[in-house]
């Protein structure tokens, strides 16, 4: 088996539908097998799953086990060479599979490989970027490397598009669409199950570099990711789940002072936000980082 495909869902019958279906369209000339880990959909998910799609491997938990535990769950079942995470919110539109596959196949000190993501209307979305030590935290937090060649900074968020030109080592890369060998997996661990979502990736590729892989970007090949598919209006979680991830991050893998710079860095961030968007007139977004104040407090 060459690849095992993983897809988490929750809620996004339609989304999902979607995907599996691209994924049988355009996957060509490798064997692969798709698991879907179910988080307690209410929407008709699962029975969509068993009728039209049969061939899929469906695991169905009785609550919302999360992101990094749901992944877990496929990646103990899979019988792929390599492991592909995919989102139910994202699907293939060529054989992007089979490509990634064969630049994997080139590089044999390869962690983790991700294709370029596009957004609906085909823009480039920022979805790699670098491990977030402190230099880096300051640099977004003061936007700093939002300025023009920013990429450069090698920033925590590479938000340029000059960047995704062309191939790229990176540190970490959007659990949205990731290719991994299994074996990798069984030296650097799983996903950590402590991160119930977000930033769960950016920690996964940290621990897969420590031990000694390399972790690439190919705009070779690209997937659609939609985004925010399962929780609807998600800037709230997403911005303050994005804070939390880093505490944790820093709680795991750096030291006491090391984590009280990063909560200055979080504050100064927060504060810078707050009076832009207030001033914008974004009230709804000051207010999500008025609560991001206080989880870095």
């Amino acid at each position: 088996m060459d690849v095992t495909v993983i897809i988490v869902n929750w809620n996004t019958k339609k989304l999902l539908q979607d995907c599996l279906e691209s994924i049988y369209k355009f996957t060509k000339g490798i064997s692969f097998e798709v698991i879907v880990v179910d988080n307690a959909s209410e929407d008709g998910s699962q029975t969509m799953v068993r009728q039209k799609f049969p061939q899929v491997k469906l695991i169905q938990n009785k609550n919302n086990a999360g992101f990094a535990t749901a992944n877990n769950q496929g990646i103990r079942e899979a019988k792929g060479k390599y492991i592909f995470l995919l989102n139910s919110d994202a699907y293939l539109i060529e054989n992007s599979l089979k490509e990634l596959i064969e630049i994997a196949d080139s590089n044999k000190d390869l962690g983790v490989l991700c294709p370029l993501l596009l957004n609906v209307d085909k823009s480039i979305q920022q979805s790699v970027g670098f491990s977030p030590n402190l230099w880096r935290v300051f640099l977004w937090m003061t936007f700093i490397d939002d300025l023009p060649f920013g990429y450069l900074l090698k920033p925590f968020h590479v938000d340029h598009n000059a960047f995704y030109k062309n191939p790229q080592e990176i540190d970490w890369a959007s659990g949205a669409a990731i290719l991994i060998p299994k074996t990798v997996i069984k030296k650097a661990g799983l996903l950590d199950e402590k991160i119930f979502m977000y930033g769960e990736d950016v920690e996964w590729c940290y621990r897969i570099k420590v031990s000694g892989f390399s972790n690439y970007f190919s705009p070779k090949t690209k997937i659609i990711h939609i985004g925010r598919g399962s929780s609807g209006k998600i800037a709230k979680n997403a911005f303050l789940g994005e804070y939390i991830g880093l505490i944790y991050f820093y709680k795991k893998h750096r030291g006491v002072i090391s984590l009280q710079l990063l909560l200055v860095f979080l504050k100064i961030g927060a504060l810078a936000r707050i009076f832009i968007f207030s001033i914008l007139g974004r009230k709804e977004l000051a207010k999500v980082y008025e609560e991001a104040f206080k989880v870095a407090g």
